[in-house]
C-alpha cells in the first residue's frame, strides 16, 4: 500500500497566466526535476532545474522511478498534464491497430501515474495544466476545468488532487481586500494595474471552477496570493507537518 503524497499540487489556468513562471522562485532549483512535455518549449526564465524533454509519456513514469533514488531531487514538475496525455494519444493510441484497447491503456497510464508513481513518491509533485470553458449540460452552466478524454473525462482530472490552484491575471482593483503576507504588489504591477496571481479558494464569481484544498489550508484573505509555487509548498509543509 502506497502512502498519500501530501505535497501534490495541480496548478491550472488558461494560456499566458503565469503557470510556468510560478516556478521561478523555487528554493534549491538544482533539486527540481522538470519534465517538459510541451515539445521542449523554453521556460520563461533562466532556470537551474534538471530539465528533461519528454518525447514518450512512459518516460514520465521512468523519471518518477529514477527520482526515488536521487537524494538531491526534492520536487518533480510535469508541464503540462494536457500535453502529456495528448502525447500518449499521438504516440500510443492513434498508431494502434486496436484503438479500443489503446484507449483503455490511455486511462490505465494516467491512473498508474497518479495512484502508483505520484502517490508513492517522497518528492513534492507539481502538475501544470491548461483549462477550458465547457458547458455542463445537466446544470446548463459553463464550467472551467482541465479537459480529458476516455474514462478520465467522467471522473475529472481534478478529482485526483486535494490541492488545486488556479493561475490568473487579475486587475488590481479586483483583488483589493484580499491582502495578506502572501500577496505582494510590486511597483511595476501598480503601474501596469494588474498582477499574475494564484487563486486558492472559490469566490461567488468562480463557483463553477474547480479550485480546492484541505479545510483550513488557506484563510479567506489568502484567496489570492502571489503566483509562487514555493509559497504553496511551504504552506503544505506547515499544514501537514
Amino acid at each position: 500500500m502506497s502512502d498519500v503524497n501530501d505535497h501534490l499540487v495541480l496548478v491550472c489556468g488558461k494560456s499566458a497566466v503565469g503557470k510556468s513562471a510560478s516556478l521561478m522562485n523555487m528554493e534549491n532549483p538544482e533539486g527540481v526535476m522538470y519534465l517538459n512535455c510541451e515539445a521542449g518549449k523554453k521556460l520563461p526564465f533562466r532556470s537551474k532545474f534538471k530539465e528533461f524533454t519528454i518525447i514518450d509519456p512512459l518516460q514520465v513514469e521512468e523519471a518518477f522511478e529514477a527520482a526515488n533514488d536521487m537524494a538531491d531531487v526534492h520536487t518533480i514538475v510535469v508541464d503540462s498534464l494536457n500535453y502529456l496525455m495528448d502525447m500518449y494519444e499521438s504516440v500510443h493510441v492513434l498508431p494502434s491497430t486496436n484503438t479500443m484497447q489503446a484507449w483503455g491503456e490511455y486511462t490505465q497510464f494516467f491512473k498508474r501515474l497518479m495512484q502508483h508513481h505520484v502517490a508513492g513518491s517522497s518528492k513534492n509533485v507539481i502538475f501544470m495544466a491548461h483549462v477550458v470553458d465547457q458547458l455542463n449540460e445537466s446544470d446548463m452552466v459553463m464550467e472551467s476545468k482541465v479537459p480529458a478524454k476516455g474514462a478520465i473525462k467522467n471522473q475529472g482530472i481534478e478529482s485526483y488532487f486535494s490541492c488545486v490552484i488556479s493561475a490568473k491575471k487579475k486587475k488590481l482593483k479586483d483583488i483589493e481586500g484580499y491582502g495578506s503576507g502572501l500577496l505582494n504588489v510590486t511597483d511595476e504591477e501598480e503601474m501596469l494595474g494588474y498582477k499574475y496571481v494564484f487563486q486558492t479558494k472559490l469566490t461567488k464569481d468562480t463557483v463553477n471552477e474547480r479550485m480546492r484544498g484541505p479545510m483550513g489550508l488557506w484563510d479567506t484573505k489568502e484567496t489570492f496570493i502571489d503566483n509562487d509555487c514555493q509559497k504553496v509548498l511551504d504552506r503544505l509543509s506547515e499544514y501537514y507537518n
